[in-house]
């Protein structure tokens, strides 16, 4: 089911500039499978938001999350990366939206978002992948400190902020 937000926007990577258009989302069953290639989420553990650094992040902060492995649903997707990332297990997770993204040569993936209540396993130890070697939780309205996303970003940290 969609929502009536809808931003369209554009950014660039590695050189090429790519149109992104972000829907409000709270199923994600309507999406094509094969089309959807990542899942992240804007984690809750108690009152701080989670957030992840390392090579997987460009060296940067960003959310948890990661490419989606064959055979897996979005929801074991979401699980993985959280576990993975941050030794951390999903409680509850809510979808926010869907950015579908756009190349310059017109391929067309989606990239999910999720809202995840979590919580920790044991001790943070770095990514077996290693893509993340460090996990922050910070006060979520200090996210653009860490990161700054336009508008599509904010409107994904608010729906977080508002599901949670």
């Amino acid at each position: 089911m969609i929502n009536k937000m809808t931003i369209n926007s554009t950014f660039t990577h590695k050189g090429r500039v790519l149109k992104v258009k972000y829907y409000d989302l709270d199923s994600f069953s309507s999406l094509p499978y094969a089309k959807c290639q990542q899942v992240y989420g804007v984690c809750f553990y108690k009152d701080k938001m989670v957030i992840v650094s390392g090579e997987g992040t460009s060296g940067g902060w960003g959310l948890v999350g990661g490419h989606i492995e064959k055979g897996e649903t979005y929801d074991q997707t979401l699980r993985r990366e959280v576990r993975e990332e941050t030794n951390m297990r999903v409680l509850k997770s809510y979808p926010i939206g869907v950015q579908e993204v756009t190349t310059p040569d017109g391929k067309v993936v989606f990239q999910l978002r999720y809202c995840a209540i979590v919580e920790p396993l044991g001790k943070f130890e770095k990514d077996p992948a290693g893509s993340v070697t460090e996990i922050k939780l910070i006060n979520s309205e200090d996210y653009k400190k860490y990161f700054d996303w336009g508008e599509i970003g904010e409107r994904i940290i608010q729906r977080a902020i508002d599901l949670k």
